[in-house]
């Protein structure tokens, strides 16, 4: 009885998903059948946005985009609600160690709400995992909590799941993934994306560090070309409480040949020169932001990301260069499962031409866990 109450005790603090625009965690329910001890977890919640300027928001879950700069469409004044960021998910353990997750949201295939999202789907046994999760070439050790669910630019690397197979020991992880990216004509995927990660803390600081390695290539056989170019990643992130009321957190992420690991830059990896060499395209990004506790469940956070892609050999002035956007936030928890908050946004990009646009917006969100 007593081993059972253990290990209902640490599903229950497992799962937990800690996501981007997650304020609150969910606090699972568990049951037992056999040798199985399950939970079930999730939240319903609700997101209501205001476009000060142009219309950003994703009709799925009202999170921001980056404004186009050559679009036109600067006209003031859009709001939104909408509640398919609600989620359900299934955690199992059989008492010989394995582990199943399955979980969804309800913003469909193409964001826009109404039908159910595979978000993970893993199980896991001795160190090996297999399934679709979280990428490997990912950390949310220097991410500042935001209302907005697509969150701040830049921070340590791919900011969703892959499907994978993974092996961890201690603080190490290594991964061989579903590789991300691409951009250019005639794309392929020869192989996998090859990941290696540390993540650890003590006391109040936490660190984190990964690196990436995948193959871009692309094979015209109406011209008769094809070529390949080795991409790469490495990021660091790190967390520090100073006080009891006061954590700061950061990330830098640099890519070359990878930009689909560099979160929101909207970049691709490569493209075709003239001569039907691929070349690579590098970026950088990085973010930083902190969190003061006010006590009472009340907290505030504010945080600011940027990623920058250098794209001169382009030649196209039109090209996305530079994304950033910022966020501060207040959020309140009167009772353990239920979240509320307001978030002002700022959003703004430039393109290779020295053009740039940008957006203001306001948000609140409520959030029930179970």
């Amino acid at each position: 009885m007593q081993s059972n109450n253990k290990l209902r005790m640490a599903i229950r603090a497992t799962a937990a998903a800690t996501i981007f625009g997650m304020a609150a965690q969910a606090q699972a329910f568990s049951f037992s059948a056999g040798d199985v001890d399950a939970s079930v977890y999730g939240y319903a919640r609700l997101n209501m946005s205001y476009d000060m300027d142009e219309n950003v928001a994703n009709s799925g879950h009202r999170g921001g985009s980056f404004p186009t700069v050559d679009d036109s469409q600067d006209v003031d004044g859009h709001f939104g609600a909408a509640a398919a960021q609600s989620r359900i998910g299934v955690k199992a353990t059989h008492s010989e160690g394995v582990m199943v997750n399955i979980e969804g949201d309800f913003m469909g295939a193409d964001y826009k709400g109404g039908a159910l999202r595979l978000r993970h789907a893993y199980g896991s046994y001795n160190g090996i995992l297999a399934g679709q999760t979280w990428s490997n070439y990912n950390s949310f050790v220097g991410t500042t909590s935001t209302l907005d669910f697509d969150g701040v630019a830049g921070v340590a690397g791919y900011g969703s799941r892959t499907t994978q197979i993974r092996y961890t020991t201690g603080p190490l992880s290594f991964a061989i993934e579903d590789p991300k990216g691409g951009g250019f004509d005639d794309s392929k995927n020869g192989m996998p994306a090859l990941t290696a990660r540390l993540e650890d803390s003590a006391g109040g600081f936490s660190y984190a560090a990964a690196a990436l390695v995948k193959q871009n290539e692309y094979d015209d056989p109406v011209n008769d070309t094809d070529d390949s170019a080795m991409g790469y990643a490495v990021f660091g992130a790190a967390s520090m409480a100073l006080s009891d009321m006061i954590t700061i957190r950061g990330a830098i992420n640099y890519t070359d040949g990878a930009n689909g690991y560099l979160y929101r830059s909207g970049g691709d990896d490569a493209y075709i020169d003239a001569n039907g060499d691929l070349e690579t395209i590098s970026g950088m990004g990085g973010t930083f932001g902190a969190s003061i506790s006010l006590g009472g469940g009340r907290t505030i956070n504010a945080t600011y990301g940027m990623t920058k892609l250098d794209v001169d050999d382009l030649n196209d002035p039109t090209a996305g260069e530079t994304n950033e956007n910022a966020f501060v936030n207040y959020q309140w928890t009167p009772v353990k499962n239920v979240m509320m908050g307001v978030e002002y946004g700022y959003y703004n990009s430039e393109n290779q031409g020295g053009e740039s646009d940008d957006a203001n917006r306001l948000m609140f969100a409520a959030q029930y866990n179970f």
